[in-house]
């Protein structure tokens, strides 16, 4: 099954047709800048944009930079505050003519690499934390999704830790990759003491130089490892929304709405078969 994943973020908006049963791209992604003032009319435009651009006419997985329940975007921390309250899923199918599932854009990228990358076969508590505008995550328990977590927003020294700790805080600061290194290592100790991960999965932008920082963090006891898919994972995770086999497992999340799709897809194979200890 082929699908178009659409991961938007708080700088750019990326999309390509995915092989769902793979987690591969059909074709090569494509990126528009996220407009300014990033307001929900305006990023529809540039949703339409992208599917018009691959002349596509199918199931439709857009990730939001925020929390999602039932298709409606509840935070915007990132992008316009007029997004608060916005039932993205109407507005986003209406743009594409197309059958659309919206859900978190971390909760996205974590399930793609829980099935497809650095979490397969991974038990405990994983940790998924993409680093771009904000800090994103996903957290996976026994394999299982909590979705719409936001732990990019603890507070470090008084704000945000995304404030301190982004990609975009070290290209606001012009850190060197030592001093964000340093600021990204004091956030993850917070992360730890909270939630006591055995792995902690590092994507977004600048998950593609994770060997220039990656290595820098040591004052964390559970294993640090950079995405498989990098910043691709967020496209991929939100075409596996769109599948039909979705349905063919019971949602044990407590969650509603397309979050919770993404968990019932993450527990089953690819052909709709459910994935060993989730029957």
């Amino acid at each position: 099954m082929h699908a178009l994943g659409i991961d938007i973020g708080g700088s750019g908006m990326k999309a390509a047709p995915v092989d769902v049963a793979t987690g591969t791209f059909v074709t090569d992604r494509l990126k528009i800048a996220t407009p300014r003032p990033a307001v929900p009319d305006a990023v529809a435009d540039v949703v339409k944009q992208l599917t018009t651009s691959f002349s596509w006419s199918g199931p439709v997985g857009i990730t939001f930079p925020g929390v999602v329940t039932d298709g409606v975007t509840r935070t915007a921390a990132n992008l316009d505050p007029s997004w608060i309250g916005t039932d993205a899923g109407t507005l986003f199918a209406k743009a594409t003519g197309d059958q659309v599932r919206v859900l978190n854009d971390a909760d996205a990228a974590g399930v793609a690499e829980m099935t497809f990358g650095a979490g397969i076969g991974q038990r405990g508590t994983v940790l998924m934390l993409t680093f771009g505008t904000g800090i994103g995550s996903a957290l996976f328990t026994q394999g299982i999704l909590v979705p719409n977590t936001e732990f990019g927003h603890i507070e470090i020294r008084g704000h945000d830790a995304e404030t301190r700790a982004s990609e975009r805080a070290k290209e606001l600061g012009d850190l060197s990759w030592g001093k964000w290194a340093g600021r990204v290592d004091e956030y993850l100790q917070h992360i730890e003491a909270l939630l006591s991960p055995h792995l902690i999965i590092v994507g977004g932008g600048i998950s593609k130089e994770a060997d220039k920082w990656v290595p820098r963090l040591t004052g964390i006891r559970a294993r640090i490892v950079p995405a498989v898919l990098l910043n691709n994972a967020g496209i991929v995770g939100a075409a596996m929304a769109t599948s039909a086999a979705v349905s063919a497992a019971p949602d044990t999340s407590g969650a509603t709405g397309t979050a919770a799709d993404s968990l019932r897809l993450f527990l089953i194979e690819p052909g709709g078969r459910p994935r060993a200890g989730h029957s």
